[in-house]
């Protein structure tokens, strides 16, 4: 499972959600949180993300797909 990036990051902002906020909620380090929504972590396992999509309460299909251009 493969995390979008862009996706995580819109959603977040959108709740207004701080990357702080998103590590305390998820228990994952604020850096790796950063780093995940740049792309540099491609592969983070399953648990993460499912963690990351239940702790901003949208499925994990939100924060896992690609836009494809139109």
């Amino acid at each position: 499972m493969t995390p979008n990036g862009d996706a995580i990051k819109a959603i977040r902002t959108a709740q207004k959600l701080s990357i702080r906020a998103l590590s305390l909620r998820t228990g994952l380090n604020r850096g790796y949180l950063s780093r995940l929504e740049r792309g540099l972590i491609t592969h983070p396992g399953e648990g993460k993300v499912a963690l990351i999509a239940t702790a901003m309460q949208v499925s994990t299909s939100a924060i896992t797909h690609k836009e494809t251009p139109t």
